[in-house]
């Protein structure tokens, strides 16, 4: 019988001490803890789940789900013991099995706020926006008022192209507090993507009003003006990407079909089938392309704004070297002749204007050096570069092909292709191959 389902608990100091050395990584003495509770009260729930805790952290990951699994087993009414299952699967990717038992828990126990709070983020994790807005939708009965639901469900909304009812939460929570800069925002970005940006100037004078001096916030007050700003701020970029970190992979490669990577190291690895080179990996996000070459003889270097996306690199094992840099500083001061290849994969299209970048990635190639990069397509009959509603640029065919012929690049190939899939249809855009002359 478990101490969790009684009044009696002989082993509550036990526990507490346990706790207290797995946070400090104390795990020797944490494992002598739980036994002393073992002997003192066989099968608890709660044992079993610190096992799981301390083992995880001890990196035995197989034992760390064999205790979890227990808990469950010792108690399957005990609430704490499934959720920390729950996030084990989370932790390990396996959303759809985290999904299931926070299902269960939320069945169980309909008006507990942390596991709605961790479904609502497995679902998230697992790119599945439906699941995550009913689960809010379904909170917001119990918590109508709750902000951060209301700020969730509305970025939610505005995500999955349900933009009318997006600006009627977004706007609910400016009439709740004016100065509500989350929501001001909101409201902004959903007025652009909804192709009316002179309807969001009101909002991006109260933001500029409420913190002078914010890059993103001016960014967005010259969009909604009018204006196409040549860059993005590295400050959006780094916000954006940091959200995305964690499910991105599951969300760009199983969600939109996101083949870019898979399609450039196959050309690489076709040109140098040794793998003897240096790549310089611009934008390597969650270092997909990382994963698609393997380990190199030479170095692979990954270049990304986002902290969160760098420590999701990093995982895969096969960088040598990360720098957390904005990309347009990282190209204008790296040394030249030093790469045999760079990428910027689904890069370009949110840093925008291309003039000084594509000299500068000539600059920094070996001879006979090539420049992978992709861009959403503009049209020919338009201008250079166009900011869509999306957020991102796209630039015109003719144009990138003209700067890299400017920037000195001896062949360059550009290859039409669908990018990734959005809102139920392909983005169009082009892969270029610029190769640098030979010495």
């Amino acid at each position: 019988m478990s101490a969790t389902a009684t009044s009696y608990d002989p082993i509550r100091k036990l526990l507490e001490t346990a706790t207290q050395q797995i946070e400090k990584n104390e795990l020797h003495e944490a494992a002598q803890t739980l036994n002393e509770c073992q002997k003192l009260w066989p099968n608890d729930a709660r044992v079993f789940m610190l096992a799981g805790l301390m083992a995880e952290k001890s990196g035995n990951i197989p034992a760390a789900f064999d205790a979890l699994r227990r808990s469950v087993a010792a108690d399957p009414n005990w609430t704490p013991g499934e959720l920390q299952l729950a996030l084990l699967y989370s932790r390990r990717g396996m959303y759809d099995k985290a999904i299931k038992h926070a299902e269960r828990l939320a069945r169980r126990e309909p008006n507990n706020a942390l596991v709605l709070a961790h479904l609502v983020d497995f679902a998230h994790a697992a790119g599945n926006m439906e699941l995550a807005i009913r689960e809010i939708r379904r909170g917001l009965t119990y918590l109508p008022k709750d902000v951060q639901l209301r700020r969730v469900l509305a970025n939610d909304l505005q995500v999955t192209g349900q933009r009318a009812e997006a600006l009627e939460v977004w706007s609910s929570l400016i009439e709740d507090n004016p100065k509500d800069e989350m929501a001001l925002l909101g409201r902004v970005t959903t007025l652009i993507e909804g192709g009316k940006p002179s309807a969001a100037t009101s909002d991006t004078t109260t933001l500029l009003e409420l913190s002078p001096g914010n890059t993103i916030y001016a960014y967005y007050s010259a969009i909604a003006h009018g204006v196409t700003p040549d860059h993005q701020p590295p400050e959006l970029n780094r916000m954006l990407f940091d959200s995305m970190a964690e499910g991105y992979d599951q969300a760009v490669v199983r969600g939109l079909h996101y083949q870019l990577p898979k399609i450039v190291a196959e050309k690489i690895i076709q040109r140098f089938p040794t793998k003897s080179l240096s790549v310089l990996d611009l934008g390597c996000g969650t270092g997909l392309l990382g994963v698609c070459l393997g380990r190199l003889d030479g170095f692979l270097i990954g270049v990304d704004i986002s902290t969160k996306m760098i420590e999701q690199a990093a995982r895969h094992e096969v960088y040598d070297r990360f720098h957390t840099v904005n990309m347009l500083d990282a190209l204008r001061e790296t040394p030249g002749d030093i790469y045999e290849v760079i990428t910027a994969l689904d890069v370009f299209i949110y840093t925008g204007d291309l003039t000084a970048t594509v000299p500068n990635a000539h600059r920094i190639l070996m001879p006979a050096g090539d420049l992978y990069f992709s861009c959403e397509i503009a049209p020919e009959d338009g201008p250079d570069l166009v900011l869509q509603p999306s957020g991102r640029y796209a630039h015109k065919r003719s144009h990138v092909l003209a700067l890299c012929k400017q920037a000195g690049f001896a062949d360059v190939q550009i290859e039409d292709l669908v990018l990734r899939d959005e809102a139920g249809g392909p983005v169009n855009g082009f892969l270029v191959t610029a190769r640098k002359a030979a010495a």
